[in-house]
């Protein structure tokens, strides 16, 4: 047989979830109309950032790691409530989230040397959205060359950095 393995350990998590909704319940009271199974209602109006992976929060809007990112640096950045149509967004909210996502870049420039970014949103389950009661746009960082050798040898991407880590570093960067 030839095939090229890559030990991800990490991808447990994800792949055990895979199909069921997070049932995971935090103490924290969750205000009218936020989803107790969404990790992203969990994260907004929970106590802990660095568990959530929680980076930045606003008014109307916060951003926090992807724990399971296509590159180093992806995040994600969606609105405080739990609403799943663009909609559904107030004005305030679609601005907060344009303008939370320009700065996130532009940290992320200067943070990781990113060289470019993918930055989408996924509208519904058919159109790839994991979470799709919870809008979220992606910011996926990007490099000159980074699929490396991993990806023509064995099939593979090398994410370089840990997500605590990267967590830190944006924590001390972002105000």
């Amino acid at each position: 047989m030839d095939r090229e393995i890559l030990w991800a350990p990490w991808r447990l998590g994800y792949i055990q979830s895979a199909g069921e909704s997070d049932k995971k319940s935090d103490s924290v009271a969750l205000p009218a109309g936020a989803d107790a199974r969404c990790f992203m209602c969990r994260a907004v109006y929970g106590r802990d950032d660095r568990a959530s992976l929680t980076v930045l929060r606003g008014e109307v809007s916060f951003a926090l790691l992807n724990r399971y990112p296509y590159n180093n640096g992806h995040l994600l950045v969606a609105p405080r409530r739990h609403v799943g149509q663009l909609g559904e967004l107030t004005d305030e909210e679609h601005l907060a989230m344009q303008q939370q996502i320009a700065h996130l870049v532009q940290v992320l420039g200067q943070e990781i040397k990113a060289e470019g970014f993918n930055v989408g949103l996924n509208l519904g389950h058919v159109a790839g959205a994991g979470v799709p009661g919870h809008l979220h746009w992606h910011i996926v960082p990007r490099w000159n060359g980074d699929v490396n050798f991993m990806a023509s040898v064995a099939g593979a991407k090398v994410i370089p950095q840990s997500l605590d880590s990267l967590w830190e570093l944006l924590k001390q960067a972002l105000p």
